[in-house]
C-alpha cells in the first residue's frame, strides 16, 4: 500500500482557531477528527490535502444534550457516544441499532459523528438515520452560522454542502413524543459496510400513523430518504397492506447498482424487505408508547 504524501499538520484549540488555520492555509487544508475515512484515502492517494487541522481538542464540539425541543449531537461525538447515549436511547433508538452494527469498537472509539457525516460515504449507516429523522446540520465559517436540513447536506457520493473554510459543528434532531424507531441492515460479515439497510420513525396517533421518516442508504436513494413512501403512509392505519405497501413504494425509489456486495435487484428487494421489517417494529414502539 502507498504512503500518504507529505502533509503539514497543525491542532485548533477552538473553533474560531480552527477556521483560521482552514483561511490560512487555503482550499487544500482538511480537518481530522477520528481520521478513519480521511486516512485510508490519503494513503490511496485519492486524498492529498496539504495541511490537516486536528479537532480532537475541541470540547465545544462534543457532546450530546437537549436543548428544547432538540437533541443536539456535537460533531466530535463519537461512535461509542452515541451507542450508549441514554438520551438518543430514550428518544430515538434507531441510533444505538444502527451504531451497534457499525465497525467495531476500535472504530467506534474514535470515529465522529461530524466525520461520518463530512464523508458522504453512499453507504454510511448515519446518513440514512439522519435522513429519516429529518434532522439538520449546522455549518460554521468565519462569517457565521448557517443551518441545512440533512436531507440537502449531501448532494453526490462524497459530497456535502460544507464548503473550503467551513466546519460542520453540530446535528440537530427534533424530538417527538410517541415516536417508535427501528433500524435494519444487511451485511456480508459483521461490521462491515451495508448490503442494504434501511432506518424510519413512526408516530401513531388515534390509530393512524401521524408522522414517518423513512432513510435508506447503499441502494442509491435520493438524499437517503423516501418521501413518496412517507406520504403515503401518513394519515393510514399502520395494517400490514399499508406499511407492506410503504416499503414497496420505498424501493421503487431506489436506484442501486450491481456490484461486488450483490447484484441490483437483490439490492431493490432488500430495501422494499428491511424498510418492511423496520416500520412493522416502529409502528409497533409507538403504539407501545
Amino acid at each position: 500500500m502507498q504512503t500518504p504524501a507529505p502533509v503539514d499538520y497543525a491542532r485548533a484549540t477552538s473553533v474560531d482557531h480552527a477556521l483560521q488555520l482552514l483561511d490560512q492555509h487555503g482550499e487544500d487544508a482538511r480537518v481530522i477528527a477520528g481520521g478513519h475515512s480521511l486516512i485510508p484515502m490519503m494513503r490511496l492517494r485519492i486524498a492529498s490535502p496539504t495541511t490537516l487541522i486536528d479537532l480532537n481538542d475541541l470540547d465545544e464540539l462534543k457532546g450530546i444534550r437537549v436543548e428544547g425541543n432538540e437533541i443536539v449531537i456535537g460533531a466530535m461525538a463519537r461512535h461509542a457516544e452515541v451507542l450508549d447515549s441514554p438520551i438518543l436511547a430514550e428518544h430515538y433508538p434507531v441510533f444505538r441499532e444502527a451504531e451497534k452494527l457499525i465497525a467495531d469498537p476500535v472504530v467506534r472509539n474514535r470515529g465522529t459523528v461530524g466525520g461520518s457525516m463530512c464523508q458522504a460515504d453512499p453507504s454510511e449507516d448515519l446518513s440514512a438515520v439522519g435522513s429519516a429523522l429529518r434532522g439538520t446540520v449546522v455549518i460554521r465559517s468565519k462569517s457565521g452560522s448557517r443551518t441545512v436540513p440533512i436531507r440537502e447536506f449531501h448532494f453526490g457520493p462524497y459530497m456535502t454542502q460544507v464548503a473550503d473554510g467551513e466546519i460542520l459543528t453540530e446535528v440537530r434532531f427534533p424530538i417527538r413524543p410517541g415516536a417508535g424507531s427501528a433500524y435494519e441492515k444487511v451485511e456480508r460479515r459483521v461490521g462491515d459496510w451495508p448490503v442494504a439497510s434501511a432506518g424510519v420513525f413512526v408516530v401513531v396517533k388515534d390509530g393512524v400513523v401521524s408522522d414517518c421518516g423513512i432513510g435508506l442508504t447503499a441502494v442509491g436513494a435520493e438524499h437517503f430518504s423516501a418521501p413518496e413512501a412517507e406520504e403515503f403512509l401518513i394519515g393510514k392505519a399502520p395494517t400490514e397492506d399499508n406499511l407492506a405497501e410503504a416499503a414497496k413504494i420505498a424501493a421503487d425509489s431506489c436506484n442501486p447498482i450491481s456490484d461486488q456486495r450483490g447484484p441490483a435487484d437483490y439490492k431493490k428487494h432488500l430495501a422494499q424487505e428491511l424498510t418492511l421489517r423496520a416500520l412493522r417494529r416502529a409502528s409497533a414502539a409507538s403504539q407501545g408508547a
